[in-house]
């Protein structure tokens, strides 16, 4: 299978603005996939927070299952959220000021206040406009379903403290390729230069030895290679092109659209060791 690999030049423009920015941010919000936070974990982001706290948020966490609860453990000053509902700007709100509540006892001693600054970082299509969104009861960012929508840096001021959005950036070089899977299966990486053939024949494949059920159910997929699984999909869904062949161009979009929508249950990408391994180490 190709290498998967996307690190377009804005990103490196991101950096260099992330890291001017971060001298006067009091935090850094890292926006996490609940489904793969190893996955969507970028040294580059953690190094250029240097000693300032870091808040983890596993976002999306009505797509993963259980096993986010582990994770919770292993990521420090981490916490699991849905930014698409209200009930987690409460959450969100409440770390964020755990995470700066020691300094602004000491600043309050010393008998002043100020806004508290964070920049919110993280790969594409974690949800760090979402979550600022809901945290700003507005939309004040812009948003989409995709990879790469935020481009440029938005302050934006909230009661009590001010974010940074920023652009959504990717490592320079992906070494792990299992890793960078999980970010194609979950829209982190730009859908147009990935070779979905081989991308949904992995999927399948990794979904078969993790949650077969779920194949059975859906596809009534009981088996086989992943080319036989992605035929079972087209034989239950009636992707079938005149003569009876196969389909497999709508056979990969429908796929790929029921993971990315929940439609084949919570499913969690990332096993326990991995996410233990990544935050585990500096």
């Amino acid at each position: 299978m190709k290498r998967i690999q996307w690190f377009p030049g804005h990103m490196t423009k991101a950096l260099r603005m992330m890291e001017k920015e971060v001298s006067l941010a009091d935090g850094i919000i890292y926006v996490l996939d609940a489904r793969c936070p190893a996955a969507s974990f970028n040294e580059k982001l953690r190094k250029i927070a240097g000693s300032k706290p870091v808040l983890y948020i596993l976002n999306k966490c009505d797509l993963a299952d259980e096993r986010v609860d582990n994770f919770l453990k292993v990521i420090p000053n981490s916490v699991k959220v849905n930014a698409a509902i209200a009930s987690s700007r409460k959450d969100i709100i409440g770390a964020i000021n755990a995470l700066v509540f020691e300094k602004r006892e000491r600043n309050l001693a010393k008998g002043y206040s100020k806004i508290y600054r964070f920049l919110v970082v993280g790969v594409p299509n974690t949800g760090k406009s979402t979550i600022i969104n809901l945290l700003a009861g507005s939309k004040r960012t812009v948003t989409g379903n995709k990879a790469g929508v935020t481009r440029g840096k938005q302050w934006i001021r909230l009661d009590g403290f001010e974010l940074l959005d920023t652009p959504g950036t990717m490592p320079p070089s992906c070494e792990n390729q299992a890793l960078a899977l999980h970010l194609a299966y979950v829209g982190s990486i730009n859908d147009d230069i990935l070779d979905w053939d081989d991308i949904t024949l992995e999927l399948l494949g990794e979904l078969y030895k993790k949650y077969p059920k779920r194949l059975e159910e859906r596809y009534g997929i009981t088996g086989g290679t992943n080319l036989e699984m992605l035929e079972a999909v087209c034989t239950r869904r009636g992707f079938l092109l005149r003569g009876g062949d196969c389909d497999y161009e709508r056979a990969i979009r429908a796929v790929i659209d029921d993971f990315r929508k929940g439609r084949l249950g919570r499913i969690t990408l990332d096993g326990f060791d991995v996410v233990k391994e990544v935050f585990g180490r500096g």
